[in-house]
Formats: C-alpha cells, sequence, structure tokens
C-alpha cells in the first residue's frame, strides 16, 4: 500500500522498504513533533524553525518557564503548520500527582485539525 512518508524513527517493512505513515492524520502528528523537537537552526535554509524543546530541559521547571514553552509551540505551529489548532498544552509532573521523573519534561498538546475533522493528543516525554 503507497504511503506519505517514512515514519519516524525509521523501521524496515518487507513491503516497501521503510515503514510509511498511512494517512493525513499520521503525517501531521509526525511533523507536530519534529516541529517541537527541532532546535532552532537545525533545520537546513529556515534557521527559524523549531520549538527546541530540549533547550528547556535543565531549566528549572516553573510556572513562567512553563508559559515560555506553551507561547513557542503556539507561535511556531502558527507560522509553520497553520492547519493545526491547538486546543490545550498541559505538563505533567510531580505537581498533578503523576509517578514521574522530576528531572524529565511531559507534556501532553491536544490538537485538532479542522479540514480533516480529527482531534488527537500528543505526548511528549523529554
Amino acid at each position: 500500500m503507497p504511503g506519505y512518508s517514512p515514519k519516524l524513527p525509521l523501521e524496515l517493512d518487507n513491503d516497501d522498504g521503510f515503514t510509511l505513515t498511512q494517512n493525513h492524520h499520521e503525517v501531521a502528528k509526525q511533523n507536530l513533533k519534529m516541529l517541537i523537537l527541532t532546535n532552532p537552526g537545525e533545520r537546513i535554509m529556515d534557521i527559524n524553525f523549531g520549538v527546541g524543546l530540549s533547550r528547556f530541559l535543565f531549566e528549572n521547571n516553573t510556572p513562567a518557564l512553563r508559559q515560555d514553552i506553551s507561547a513557542k509551540v503556539h507561535e511556531q505551529v502558527k507560522m509553520y503548520m497553520p492547519f493545526i489548532k491547538i486546543v490545550s498544552i498541559n505538563f505533567i509532573g510531580p505537581n498533578n500527582n503523576v509517578e514521574v521523573d522530576k528531572n524529565s519534561l511531559n507534556m501532553n498538546i491536544k490538537y485538532s485539525i479542522g479540514q480533516l475533522n480529527i482531534s488527537d493528543i500528543l505526548n511528549i516525554t523529554l
């Protein structure tokens, strides 16, 4: 079955060589994840692309930091993926009575794609 793009991380597939994304929803979710994980300056020919979530990993986990991350996510999605609407961004940590590593950054991004009538949640842990 033909796919849209290679699914990341790359995995071998007997049919297509590499596992491929099979629908627009998978492509959009993968692209949103790449937008959030890419550091500004990493993408060739576009130094402004990316939230660079890993840059915040060793900062103090304060409400101001979470607000900065949320603002950067909204800004980047508006610029590079305007077809996606961010519904909410939630940070998960010890304050939420959830067992997580205090030295990690966990977030859930609830988003919708109006043209496809899709809502989903992207979970990211660093």
